[in-house]
């Protein structure tokens, strides 16, 4: 049998990790969050969550997957040997499933636009009708979807250092270089400092209770937590790592490039009088009509497409290393048939939501597109339910001499934690969870 692997380094591991938490979350819904609610109040408070909310919640994932190691189920089960927490392992893999299903699709529609931006045909389109043709054209959305799962299945199919370390390792950097440049030809822009006015000089008048759940929520979704994908991640990371550092590393970056999203995306929507508050269309409908109407903009828009394919597939592959870890079990011989049989199963899963904007766009669920059902169910019932479980786990269930010795930290730094994922967590969690109920029953 096959021995189990561990990152080759600890940076390997975080550059993995913070692949997990950066992707659509941190560069597609920030930006758009952001713009609609308030700006840089918004991303204060953003920060401040996810420092004190899913920062704890993260580290605790660390905790019980090195601590496990092992996947998410087999975790549970040697740490609470004959208790039912094993189904929290089992609401991972089954979410993972669900995430990447829907996930692969909009990699579809981000691969649909690279092509076009590579033999520049996005420059004088009618974005607004492109998006629309793209995503109910059957046959293109579904071969783009089978594309990036492909992609995807191939990287995780090599395991963990030949795999999706080696991928992180070159996708991470060139995220932050190309970042890093689209920012810089933002902020050139004639009038973008308005934009940057916008992502960082609050509006007092703005901060409402409604601004800081939304905020809340984002800083806990764009952190991965609640999937298990940390805990899998974490489970072959050596004893000698210290998970404070690699924790707050991950947070950090996340931060980081969310705040270089906006600072890429506002500078240039107001340079060229375009609204911050375009909502979910702004990734693909504004930001490529902004990119048609600057010096180079061709050149741009694909550096921007690439980066938005790489920060999907980051996520995409952790999401696949849940299922197959879990699926495989103890048996790693068997991970690149098990990656390839999972992977045609979550595309194939994945069908019903590439089709709901075209063939299936008349069948709803509670009011909602296939498409939309999977977000909602993943997002807010599937994440919120795991990461409760999770901090309650680590919080009460470990004793405090397991995760003081397990995260070797400061006194006080592991009591602030522990209070933190014992309360402060918890209560977070159910404030946002009777939030969207009540939006529900309104």
């Amino acid at each position: 049998m096959a021995p189990r692997e561990q990152w080759s380094s600890k940076i390997g591991f975080i550059l993995a990790a913070a692949g997990s938490a950066i992707g659509l979350g941190a560069i597609w819904k920030f930006p758009y969050m952001a713009g609609t609610n308030g700006g840089s109040i918004f991303v204060l408070l953003f920060i401040i969550s996810t420092l004190a909310i899913g920062l704890p919640i993260l580290l605790a994932e660390f905790v019980i997957g090195r601590m496990g190691k092992a996947d998410a189920v087999t975790a549970f089960k040697r740490l609470a040997p004959g208790k039912r927490w094993p189904i929290v392992g089992w609401i991972g893999f089954a979410f993972g499933f669900i995430v990447l299903s829907f996930y692969s699709v909009v990699g579809g529609w981000i691969l649909s636009y690279l092509a076009r931006a590579l033999i520049f045909r996005l420059d004088a389109a009618d974005h607004g009708q492109l998006f629309e043709s793209i995503t109910s054209n059957p046959v293109e959305i579904l071969l783009a979807q089978a594309v990036f799962m492909l992609l995807t299945i191939w990287i995780v199919q090599g395991g963990i250092k030949a795999g999706i370390e080696r991928a992180s390792r070159w996708m991470m950097p060139l995220l932050f270089i190309f970042f890093i440049v689209l920012a810089i030809r933002s902020l050139t822009l004639e009038g973008a400092m308005e934009g940057v006015r916008f992502l960082f000089v609050p509006d007092w008048s703005l901060l409402t209770g409604e601004t800081f759940l939304i905020a809340l929520g984002q800083a806990f979704f764009s952190l991965s937590v609640g999937v298990t994908a940390m805990m899998t991640y974490a489970s072959y990371l050596p004893k000698g790592e210290r998970l404070g550092q690699s924790a707050f590393s991950v947070a950090l970056l996340n931060i980081v490039i969310s705040i270089l999203a906006g600072l890429v995306i506002f500078p240039a929507v107001f340079a060229l009088g375009q609204s911050p508050s375009e909502g979910p269309g702004l990734i693909f409908i504004v930001l490529p009509a902004i990119f048609g109407q600057i010096p180079f903009g061709s050149f741009f828009m694909i550096l921007f497409f690439i980066l938005m394919l790489f920060a999907t597939l980051t996520s995409s592959m952790s999401m696949l290393e849940i299922v197959v870890s879990t699926g495989i079990r103890a048996k790693y011989d068997r991970r690149r048939r098990a990656a390839w049989v999972f992977g045609a199963l979550i595309f194939i899963i994945g069908i019903p939501s590439a089709l709901s904007f075209g063939v299936l766009s008349t069948v709803q669920i509670f009011g909602m597109s296939i498409f939309d059902f999977a977000d909602v169910l993943t997002s807010r019932i599937g994440m919120p339910i795991g990461a409760l479980a999770i901090s309650i786990f680590a919080g009460f269930i470990l004793t405090k001499s397991q995760t003081s010795k397990e995260l070797n930290m400061h006194p006080i730094l592991y009591n602030l934690w522990r209070f933190l994922v014992r309360f402060a967590a918890p209560a977070a969690i159910i404030v946002i969870i009777a939030a969207w109920l009540i939006e529900i029953i309104r």
